[in-house]
């Protein structure tokens, strides 16, 4: 069996390993990271080997940590990655390079539209009837988007968000709520087998699938770093949250996971403080003061035009793991709209946590 994890902020972790009796055996950990001694591979390989192999990334980091000759140095690398890359390759965990990877970047949508998108592409990719893909949003209008169990009222002034035109959905991911116009905010989704995050803690999945935007902020000068769970900081603030669902697939066929961030590009944080409702215990845990200090603007930290960020972010990407241009099927579409008006429109759905 065989698993790659890469670290966040790390190296890539490459494990082939066979069990016996119940037990890992004839273990075998590579990759590009840097080890001091040489002698501390081997006893890596010889904490792996005999592990019971239902023992969980923890139990595993804790035996590597054991074994490790005193004076160890690890750089790139850490025992909880190779924990990680055994879980997934006994879970016989997928790469990102083993499929072909679609794009969709169409024109601007209606907020509830872009709800309904996210579940029937998601839908799909479980089905096996779509590609893993990454799809890019255009906003058709301002929005509150609150998260799967957010109380409404609690979260949004309604007079306000009435008062300046703002649309209030609810998306079917948890989190927190994101306020967002037209030209101000990057939002994307990936829509993912279920097998690319197989071995994975739920928190853990965060990060990998962030990872490659990490790398796009970084050719473009960004310093920025995933910050458990779902958020994506610089050392000036924060610049994206991130929400994920897992949708079960068809009989007989594993699920997909839908993971989307909204990242801050420039943003109207007036108008944000207006709208919604950011209680003083949900700053009080970042340590700052204000609300205007928790989204620092990829405008003024790339010098950048919003699209030809958007575009560094797809070559990214393509350079990664290969990106072909795809678009929304008319099947899904339509599908899409009415989930749009019966479901992402409805004060039913929309208040269902009032």
């Amino acid at each position: 069996m065989h698993g790659e994890y890469k670290i966040p902020g790390g190296k890539l972790v490459v494990v082939d390993v066979d069990t016996e009796g119940g037990a890992l055996c004839r273990a075998r950990v590579a990759g590009d990271f840097f080890l001091e001694p040489d002698e501390a591979l081997d006893a890596v390989n010889d904490a792996l080997n005999g592990a019971p192999a239902d023992t969980d990334a923890a139990g595993l980091a804790a035996r590597v940590d054991a074994a490790l000759p005193e004076g160890t140095v690890m750089y790139g690398l850490t025992s909880e990655g190779i924990a990680i890359a055994v879980r997934r390759a006994l879970a016989h965990a997928t790469d990102w390079t083993d499929y072909d990877w679609q794009l969709i970047h169409e024109g601007p949508q209606s907020p509830a539209l872009h709800m309904a998108l996210d579940e029937v592409l998601t839908a799909e990719v479980a089905a096996g009837r779509r590609a893993p893909t990454l799809r890019v949003w255009e906003w058709g209008a301002p929005a509150v988007i609150v998260g799967s169990f957010q109380s409404l009222r609690n979260e949004v002034d309604a007079d306000a968000a009435a008062r300046h035109g703002v649309q209030v959905v609810r998306r079917i991911s948890g989190g927190g709520a994101m306020f967002v116009e037209p030209g101000n905010t990057i939002t994307y989704s990936l829509s993912v087998p279920e097998a690319l995050v197989q071995g994975l803690s739920f928190q853990d999945s965060y990060a990998y699938l962030d990872d490659w935007v990490l790398g796009a902020l970084g050719d473009m000068g960004i310093r920025a770093w995933y910050q458990p769970l779902n958020d994506i900081a610089t050392d000036q603030g924060k610049i994206a949250g991130a929400a994920q669902k897992r949708i079960v697939g068809p009989e007989g066929r594993p699920g997909a996971v839908l993971h989307h961030v909204t990242m801050s590009y420039d943003i109207d944080a007036d108008k944000m403080l207006d709208v919604l409702r950011i209680g003083r215990e949900k700053l009080s845990d970042k340590g700052i003061k204000s609300a205007k200090k928790r989204v620092d603007p990829l405008r003024r930290q790339t010098g950048l035009p919003r699209e030809a960020v958007i575009e560094r972010m797809i070559e990214s990407f393509r350079g990664r793991y290969g990106l072909s241009q795809g678009k929304v099927t008319d099947e899904e579409l339509t599908r899409a709209q009415h989930l749009a008006i019966t479901k992402f429109s409805s004060p039913a759905w929309t208040a269902r946590v009032p």
